[in-house]
């Protein structure tokens, strides 16, 4: 059995930094409810990791960080309730999120619970992205959407690393692998996007253009995925720099978040 005392940790320091006590505005909602959406697949990716031991503490840690912060953030944007549509999302999310958790800190990762990980991670997923779209709708302006799509990016990098462990690990390789390269696909045009926004100054485009440079290691990286590859070099190099993405495209959408 895993260790259970692992979700007494505190969240990561980058990711504790930008976690308020609630949600301030529609802007800080649309980045939350984001969050959501990337920390369902952080998690999986954390378990693909431990399942195949690598970078073990690392994963462990990463694992712990984002069930805690998810736990917070749903209960904010619960309290938060715009409206009764987005209400009613998180309470659906609410009973998604716990069945999921069990399968995360149930028996030791396998393949065989590697399956469901990410059809609860798909789950809770596609329920954090419609509760993220109905925010957007409801800042009616730009940079709600700006605040979504960056934000979508950090969904996309643990989206990537976690489907790529998974697929190294042997678990429903040829699906995994085209949810991979779709992912890519959706990467590069988002970061164009975000790019050629009137809304992205100077020093946000700096901040873009840090994340390309990253980006081009992770792709090189994924690009040599291998089904049943249990490199662990490989699979280390693939969770580190999706973590050094992460942190990045956080600040990035930070920063358009106090635009609104």
């Amino acid at each position: 059995m895993r260790r259970r005392q692992c979700l007494l940790w505190v969240p990561a320091l980058w990711l504790a930094g930008h976690a308020h006590a609630e949600v301030r505005d529609l802007p800080d909602s649309i980045n939350k409810a984001g969050r959501l959406r990337m920390l369902s697949q952080r998690c999986a990716k954390a378990y693909m990791a431990l399942g195949q031991k690598v970078r073990s503490e690392q994963a462990e840690k990463v694992l712990s960080d984002s069930m805690a912060l998810f736990d917070r953030h749903l209960v904010e944007l619960r309290a938060f309730a715009h409206s009764p549509a987005v209400a009613k999302v998180y309470e659906q999310m609410d009973g998604s999120w716990s069945a999921y958790k069990l399968l995360l800190i149930g028996d030791r990762p396998s393949p065989k619970g590697a399956e469901a990980v990410l059809a609860a991670a798909t789950q809770v997923l596609a329920q954090a992205q419609q509760g993220a779209g109905l925010l957007e709708q409801a800042s009616g302006k730009t940079v709600g959407r700006l605040v979504n799509l960056a934000g979508r990016q950090r969904m996309l990098s643990q989206r990537m690393a976690s489907t790529y462990l998974g697929a190294a690990w042997g678990v429903q390789s040829e699906g995994l692998v085209k949810q991979l390269g779709q992912a890519r696909e959706e990467f590069v045009l988002a970061q164009a996007s975000l790019k050629a926004a009137p809304e992205t100054g100077q020093a946000l485009r700096g901040e873009l253009e840090l994340v390309d440079q990253q980006y081009v290691f992770f792709d090189a990286a994924l690009r040599a995925l291998k089904p049943g590859n249990t490199d662990t070099r490989s699979l280390s190099e693939v969770f580190t720099t999706s973590e050094r993405i992460l942190q990045l495209m956080d600040e990035v959408t930070q920063q358009y978040a106090r635009q609104g």
